[in-house]
């Protein structure tokens, strides 16, 4: 790491995307200033400046502005080579970042991205239909791609860039069906058939790099009234 770098990471410690360049940072042991933006408030100009999409993280390296969490974790890791991925030109390098972005794909489209359906369902039905797809593709798409987790990505002993780019995200899953903010057949179904993915998301979600952050109290209650917020526009 280059000892001239400066970054100054702006961010908010509720969002999940933002918390995924928390993780590369600390993971990396990266000296690093942070700006907090309020999420509750429209932006200010200052801030649109920065990021005229508004959003969270953004991360400045030496003036340099990069924008949107996956493109910050992905400059991160590659610009401070670590044990979290390998250079594509290592060998082994580019295949083990394939893996890694078709693990991160699965996990996002196949899993999280129908999960976001039960904030939007009116009825109990619809809340078990949507947890019924969630399910159907944690265990058909996620689920085997953790077969050989060990405990992290890839028979891994340390934590991986599979697991900045998603931890945040399981962690808050954990939290959510642990306050019965999701539904409770959510946590059976994954107990019962995606035991993988359940060993792994309860790893992952006590890594110090995962919980530095993480606040569960105001994470739940930020989540009770998103919850309630978009239940009522549905």
């Amino acid at each position: 790491m280059s000892t001239q770098d400066k970054l100054i990471l702006y961010t908010n410690h509720r969002c999940p995307w933002a918390h995924r360049a928390h993780i590369a940072l600390e993971e990396l042991k990266i000296p690093f200033e942070e700006v907090i933006i309020d999420l509750d408030t429209p932006r200010t100009a200052e801030y649109l400046q920065i990021n005229p999409r508004g959003l969270v993280p953004a991360l400045s390296h030496n003036g340099e502005i990069l924008i949107e969490s996956g493109i910050v974790a992905q400059f991160l890791v590659d610009r401070y080579p670590s044990h979290l991925v390998p250079a594509s030109n290592e060998p082994g390098g580019a295949l083990r970042r394939a893996r890694i972005g078709l693990f991160a794909d699965a996990f996002f489209s196949k899993f999280q991205t129908p999960l976001f359906g039960l904030y939007s369902a009116k009825t109990e039905e619809e809340r078990e239909a949507a947890v019924e797809k969630a399910v159907a593709g944690l265990v058909k798409e996620v689920e085997p791609l953790l077969a050989d987790a060990s405990p992290y990505f890839g028979g891994s002993d340390k934590i991986t860039f599979a697991e900045v780019l998603t931890a945040s995200f399981a962690i808050r899953l954990l939290s959510l069906i642990k306050a019965d903010l999701h539904p409770k057949s959510l946590g059976v179904a994954i107990e019962e058939k995606a035991p993988n993915f359940l060993k792994w998301a309860k790893t992952v979600s006590v890594h110090p790099s995962v919980t530095s952050i993480y606040n569960e109290t105001d994470i739940l209650e930020s989540a009770k009234k998103r919850i309630a917020k978009l239940r009522a526009s549905a």
